[in-house]
């Protein structure tokens, strides 16, 4: 009987994995959910659809780390419009881990940024907030993490520190 018990628990332990393999396999991005989820590399191959050694190549040492970006709805409607109608209130966060992953670069940083505009200076120049412009119309209003030596490090830290804040 015990036996029994046993193959009938491994059975359905087996059909609960097959079955929910797919969810947790699944890699990149999800439109409708403002997400990706996969590596560097899988980033670089589904954003410019480059081949696995070209974004290997261009992502080294970074191309095994985790990626997880997440963005909301005015990142996307900036996006669709060139960011030529302004205002927007849009935000992107991104989650880089090398350390989980055989292979990593050994880093981890996060990153917070949000849309304020031009006019602000050119890229790397830091706002009397803490952040520091990126891409002419975005600040960078959270840099921080920790170097593969474990040097742990803020290289920008907006006061106040929330995508919502003025």
């Amino acid at each position: 009987m015990k036996s029994r018990l046993f193959l009938t628990a491994i059975f359905f332990m087996a059909v609960l994995c097959v079955s929910a393999a797919p969810a947790f396999a699944w890699k990149g991005y999800d439109w409708n959910a403002n997400i990706f989820v996969g590596t560097g590399e899988q980033w670089a191959m589904e954003k410019f659809g480059w081949s696995h050694g070209v974004a290997e190549a261009y992502m080294y040492p970074y191309h095994h780390d985790k990626l997880v970006m997440k963005w909301n709805d005015e990142w996307n409607r900036g996006n669709a419009e060139g960011w030529n109608n302004p205002p927007y209130d849009a935000w992107l966060d991104n989650e880089w881990n090398g350390r989980c992953v055989r292979d990593g670069s050994g880093e981890v940083w996060h990153y917070k940024i949000k849309w304020i505009g031009s006019g602000h200076g050119a890229d790397g120049t830091f706002l009397p907030d803490g952040g520091y412009v990126i891409w002419g119309q975005f600040e960078v209003i959270l840099d921080h993490g920790s170097w593969s030596d474990h040097t742990h490090e803020f290289l920008a830290h907006a006061i106040p520190c929330g995508y919502g804040a003025p």
